[in-house]
């Protein structure tokens, strides 16, 4: 009997997939987890157990956390980055280092399929499919839920018949969680004028009293919660539980997809939120101004490359030199107030602080130019305007 290797979450489409190949295709199905930072250990049990519930022959959980961090989140720190100024890209970065434990997976037993629940509307199918066919060409891949284009209450429906029940109020919210954030899709995501219930989001308002907090950074990396140092995945997670009960990091994502329509997506993601904002007021402080601006053009090249799947290109080797070599001078701490729903940052302290300068302050006085120095400067300064608007009156 043939092997084939299913990318299993423990979800509705995933589920799907697991029985559709057992009674459909007549396949030996592998299932395969690969834990970006979404479950703790009972959950990972609990997900092994349904999988062989469900049929599987074999089922590996895979743990990438260390990995997704270096490879991925650690970059995407550096070049703050947020999609359209809003997402963390929170799942669409780990789609991308899962599907490559799929292939090794796949590669390891000798599956001659892979398959995913992916529809065929959305962009993880292109984030799997591309990696799938660059890094395993010889493996054919699958994709029921896209080929027969079924609805949710249809899987539920085939699971039922199968013996399997599942529950349509579960299967309304598509909820993904990981190491960077938690997306949640349902029913008011589909349109554009609906906002997510309170219900809908995982973590609920539990604080309504203000914590303030000291992040620390080195060379660009979170280090240390109130001086308690521990390592980036650690810290990230920490920092996840204690802002997730301010219900922090809420919002909605619209952007463009990969195949050319407009989709819209709630998450939540209050430690990424609070550490980009927090690396880039630092970075504000101890950065000089180009690299500050270069950095932005890159890091929004790098976060769009790698949200469509474009992991692989060797362009993205290129700008995370740049990122690492921009990190230097990044270390420091900053001082972060937690409300219900938001917070604020106020303030940072650094060796490399740029504002310590014995030059001036900003707005109060001159040390190092007289006055006349700078009436020069701005007189020089304004030439170029001065020529064009002597020679174009009518502007």
């Amino acid at each position: 009997m043939d092997k084939v290797v299913v990318a299993y979450s423990g979800g509705l489409d995933t589920s799907y997939c697991v029985k559709y190949l057992i009674h459909e295709k007549n396949l030996e199905v592998h299932t395969i987890l690969v834990n970006t930072g979404g479950f703790k250990e009972k959950e990972l049990e609990e997900v092994k157990e349904r999988a062989f519930e469900l049929g599987s022959a074999h089922h590996e959980n895979k743990n990438i956390l260390k990995e997704f961090y270096q490879k991925a989140v650690k970059y995407l720190i550096f070049g703050n980055v947020l999609k359209n100024n809003t997402y963390p890209l929170s799942v669409s970065a780990e789609r991308i280092f899962q599907a490559i434990a799929v292939v090794d997976y796949a590669n390891e037993i000798g599956a001659k399929y892979i398959a995913h629940g992916s529809t065929g509307a959305g962009n993880d199918q292109i984030r799997f499919d591309l990696i799938f066919q660059t890094m395993a060409p010889h493996i054919e891949i699958i994709t029921p839920i896209r080929d027969l284009q079924l609805s949710r209450q249809e899987e539920v429906n085939f699971l039922k018949s199968h013996g399997v029940a599942y529950s349509w109020e579960k299967a309304q919210y598509s909820i993904n969680k990981g190491l960077w954030g938690t997306s949640v899709g349902g029913n008011e995501t589909l349109s554009s004028e609906k906002p997510l219930p309170d219900s809908a989001y995982p973590s609920q308002l539990q604080k309504t009293d203000s914590r303030t907090i000291t992040l620390h950074f080195e060379k660009g990396e979170p280090v240390a919660i109130d001086g308690l140092k521990a390592d980036p995945v650690t810290i990230i997670q920490k920092l996840e539980e204690i802002a997730n009960k301010y219900a922090i990091g809420r919002d909605i994502h619209v952007g463009d997809t990969i195949i050319g329509i407009k989709g819209r997506v709630g998450f939540e993601a209050a430690a990424a939120l609070l550490i980009i904002k927090a690396h880039h007021l630092l970075e504000k402080h101890v950065l000089s101004k180009w690299q500050q601006y270069w950095k932005d053009q890159l890091a929004n090249w790098y976060g769009m490359l790698l949200h469509e799947a474009n992991y692989l290109d060797p362009v993205m080797r290129n700008i995370e030199a740049f990122l690492d070599d921009s990190q230097k001078q990044v270390t420091g701490k900053v001082f972060i107030t937690l409300k219900p729903y938001h917070f604020t940052l106020d303030g940072i302290e650094s060796d490399y602080d740029l504002m310590k300068s014995n030059f001036g302050q900003y707005g109060e006085m001159n040390k190092a130019w007289t006055a006349d120095d700078a009436k020069g400067f701005i007189k020089l300064y304004g030439n170029a305007s001065k020529i064009y608007h002597n020679l174009n009156k009518e502007a």
